[in-house]
């Protein structure tokens, strides 16, 4: 059980809600904080001032006074009119995720919604009650209001949801949840529509996903070096310690520490060859600089999922109701962009090392594109294809969403940050990527059973653990489904934790 208070949220507790399903709770100062807000945003109402949000419309129609008896009907009138989401339905993990944060933001007490309220979205999170949540229709300000929108919606016994399985309405899934829908009152339709919990729980689920694939950069990195007889000079302590950067230290010690003792390595120990190919010398540079820049985002995210995002925020001590900005996803979405574009080069740099293993000309000893008979067998030659295709996609998408912005609501929201889609975006890279270190994984695999000499006891470890899902290449097969196992491999951690029996350095 996680307790929330709306401050000091992690990475970590995301990943526990969303993927694991670990249940929540509120903390009893975080009640009692969302009470007090309540009780001054119902003193407003009473006193009948004019507040936007509260007592007012929203966007351009701010200057409207909404009266008493029709403030209700405006609060489910938003949730309906502002979920107009499309596309693909956002996944189970990060739709959980999304209402996690979503509920920590409500938690902080600064939303005026009544713990009644949060504690059903509470409920539904515990209970498994997963609003379908379309992927497209948000701008990142302000915040995510459309996919909110559709999560709220399931809150009102409205919309659709997946419940154990299934697909309903939502008002079926709430009543086979045991759950009473919400009757919104003031404030509650804008607090739970208006903020950055959507893009931010996709960017942090994405982030974890990056931050693991760092470590498999590596081991892919010194499988492939170590079968094409690189030497790993270049990963030696003493360079790197000339030019600091922590993620660089990181991985050059990864791959020295992984070539270490390796039977094929010293086989070649005294041979010509002094200086190596970029793609091969030079990945520690390109994955430690990717290091460094996931560093960047999960600061960001951080911060972000401990952030009050919601307009207007409410600050009974003050006696004050503020109508800002933080609801405006550019911190997000700079952090999304940078999380897609350079976890993008850890595939660009991994499809020329794959190009070391399958050329004859630039690596010694090995067959064509690894064919076991070659001219009858093509080997990895297609796969490389696959790999590309990939890479070129993500080239595509690595395009900052960030730089774009088109106003809208009659020019009052003329100004947003698209993190939404830079976030989306990112976690389509990483995808990606998987597959590409999958398919650079499976070559180095295939180019170290063809090599006399055994690799490193980590590698070799790692080699036995592949072999358990694939077989040897011994002749021309269908290679999809051996891609997926070794994808499934990485994501199950199963290679990261032979490489942390050896090493722990991160």
């Amino acid at each position: 059980m996680i307790t929330i208070n709306g401050n000091d949220l992690t990475l970590e507790n995301i990943y526990s809600v969303a993927v694991q399903e670990e249940k929540i709770k509120l903390t009893s100062t975080a009640r009692d904080k969302v009470i007090k807000c309540r009780e001054y945003v119902e003193k407003i109402i009473s006193e009948k001032r004019t507040v936007y949000g509260l007592t007012t419309g929203f966007g351009k129609f701010s200057n409207i006074k909404i009266p008493v008896d029709q403030i209700e009907e405006l609060q489910e009138n938003l949730i309906l009119s502002h979920a107009t989401g499309v596309g693909q339905i956002l996944p189970r993990a990060e739709v959980r995720a999304i209402m996690l944060l979503r509920i920590n933001v409500l938690a902080k007490g600064y939303s005026g919604i009544r713990l009644s309220t949060l504690q059903t979205l509470i409920d539904m999170l515990n209970k498994g009650v997963h609003p379908l949540i379309p992927e497209k229709g948000s701008v990142g300000a302000s915040g995510d209001l459309a996919p909110l929108s559709h999560l709220a919606l399931v809150l009102i016994g409205k919309g659709k949801s997946e419940f154990k399985g299934k697909i309903s309405s939502g008002k079926i899934a709430m009543e086979k949840a045991g759950i009473k829908p919400v009757k919104l009152k003031a404030k509650e339709g804008l607090a739970l529509t208006n903020g950055t919990q959507v893009m931010t729980a996709i960017a942090a689920l994405a982030l974890i996903k990056a931050e693991k694939l760092c470590r498999i950069a590596d081991i892919g990195a010194s499988m492939s070096i170590d079968a094409v007889l690189a030497t790993p000079d270049a990963f030696q302590p003493l360079i790197h310690r000339l030019r600091p950067y922590h993620g660089q230290k990181i991985s050059a010690q990864n791959i020295y520490n992984f070539l270490d003792k390796s039977e094929l390595r010293n086989s070649h120990e005294f041979c010509e060859n002094v200086q190596d190919a970029y793609s091969l010398r030079c990945t520690p540079q390109v994955n430690g600089a990717v290091r460094d820049a996931l560093d960047y985002v999960r600061n960001v995210i951080s911060i972000e999922i401990n952030s009050a995002t919601d307009n207007p925020l409410i600050f009974p001590d003050e006696d004050k109701v503020i109508s800002g900005g933080n609801f405006h996803g550019e911190p997000v979405a700079f952090a999304a962009d940078t999380l897609g574009f350079t976890v993008s080069e850890l595939g660009n740099i991994s499809d020329r090392r794959a190009e070391h293993l399958l050329n004859p000309a630039l690596n010694r000893g090995l067959k064509p594109f690894l064919a076991p008979r070659p001219g009858l067998d093509s080997g990895f030659m297609i796969a490389q294809l696959t790999a590309a295709s990939l890479i070129s996609e993500n080239k595509i998408l690595a395009h900052p969403a960030s730089v774009d912005s088109i106003p809208t609501s009659a020019n009052q929201e003329d100004h947003v940050s698209m993190g939404t889609i830079a976030a989306v975006k990112a976690r389509n890279i990483i995808e990606n990527t998987t597959y590409v270190l999958s398919i650079e994984i499976l070559m180095a695999t295939q180019a170290l059973d063809n090599r006399q000499q055994k690799s490193s006891p980590v590698i070799e470890e790692i080699r036995k653990e592949i072999r358990k899902s694939v077989p040897t290449l011994s002749r021309d097969r269908e290679m999809s489904q051996d891609f997926e196992k070794i994808k499934e491999l990485i994501e199950s951690d199963k290679l990261k934790q032979i490489a942390d029996k050896f090493f722990v350095l991160e």
